[in-house]
């Protein structure tokens, strides 16, 4: 019997009321607006695997990321980790178990870094908060430990922030979500803001960590080498919604929906060179007045009327009415994947 998800996500929402303030809708005559950047989203992550999330800017990728963790309320839905609802009537004290055992690294590791504090203080921040080890000698101990694990030295710990390059502080951001002794990590780009050999780097000591402590990840993400290298299943997220979800391997070598193929043929690849490709079309509708239907209608060569007034349901991991009703041609894969997508020696 296969083991129940460490994560689990079920239609979940969040709206934001983007409206002018009362005087301006007076004076001006206009409604109330509201944003959905988040519609009926439902996943699960199981324990010691890599989750992506990817798509385009606006998807509601790190939106979903901030209500996984819980700095984002949902609109409606519910998140339950570890058996227990963090968005339910779990006890206090379960809700705070959990969230003990789960952490988040953020894209820019200097602004997720307080700049007034020394290095041993940042990492060891959660050791305290949550109460883990007593004595000051035992905390600079695992401070010391805990810096060794993502390739600093433990005399780094007298440092501030400004004096480490951008891989070592997002190593050091590594570190205080490992202080809580943490088993689910939730990855907002992590390596965006990066150079490409320190992406490497990082990428590797997050696989290696993986390996050696058992880590559950959530890897937030538009870099489709970098998630073609961490994750091994992928959900693919258009306008606020889940359009495809399926294991690594498949969804590169077969993607299934339009909005995946699109994605995939706009990724150079000097293996394909001469391959017909389909171009990316538009942009992203306006989340405020998205088209009906489907959202991604406008931007499809496959979408017909049905397309246009029925929105589309998650089945057997893709939400495509063209793909359901074999409207849609196969074709090869737009990226190969023989090779790993970064090769690169962990520092």
């Amino acid at each position: 019997m296969k083991p129940a998800p460490l994560v689990e996500v079920r239609g979940l929402r969040r709206v934001f009321d983007v409206s002018p303030p009362l005087l301006n809708r007076i004076v001006e005559g206009k409604p109330r607006q509201f944003l959905t950047a988040v519609d009926e989203v439902s996943l699960t992550i199981d324990r010691g695997e890599t989750f992506a999330l990817v798509g385009e800017s606006g998807s509601g990728k790190s939106t979903v990321a901030r209500m996984v963790v819980g700095l984002l309320p949902p609109s409606a839905g519910e998140v339950t980790i570890a058996g227990v609802s963090m968005t339910g009537r779990a006890a206090a004290n379960e809700r705070r178990r959990v969230r003990r055992r789960m952490q988040m690294i953020f894209q820019d590791p200097y602004a997720s870094l307080n700049p007034r504090w020394r290095v041993d203080r940042i990492v060891a921040e959660p050791i305290r908060a949550f109460n883990l080890i007593q004595g000051e000698a035992a905390i600079r101990a695992r401070v010391g430990e805990l810096l060794g694990f993502v390739g600093l030295h433990p005399a780094d710990g007298v440092k501030y922030p400004h004096e480490f390059s951008g891989g070592q502080r997002q190593r050091i951001a590594i570190a205080r979500a490992l202080a809580s002794d943490a088993e689910f990590i939730v990855c907002d780009e992590p390596t965006s803001a990066l150079d490409v050999s320190v992406q490497a780097q990082i990428l590797n000591l997050m696989r290696d960590l993986q390996d050696r402590l058992g880590l559950t990840y959530l890897f937030i993400s538009h870099n489709l080498a970098v998630v073609r290298h961490m994750a091994s299943r992928i959900g693919v997220m258009y306008l606020g919604r889940v359009v495809e979800i399926g294991d690594g391997r498949g969804l590169f070598t077969a993607p299934k929906h339009p909005y995946t193929r699109m994605l995939l043929d706009a990724v150079p690849d000097l293996a394909h060179v001469g391959r017909r490709r389909e171009p990316v079309r538009g942009e992203i509708p306006n989340p405020i007045d998205p088209p009906s239907g489907c959202t991604f209608n406008p931007r499809c060569p496959y979408a017909n009327e049905r397309c246009r007034a029925e929105v589309p349901a998650l089945l057997e991991g893709v939400a495509c009415h063209g793909y359901h009703e074999r409207r849609i041609p196969t074709g090869p894969p737009a990226l190969a994947i023989d090779a790993p997508a970064i090769e690169a020696p962990a520092a």
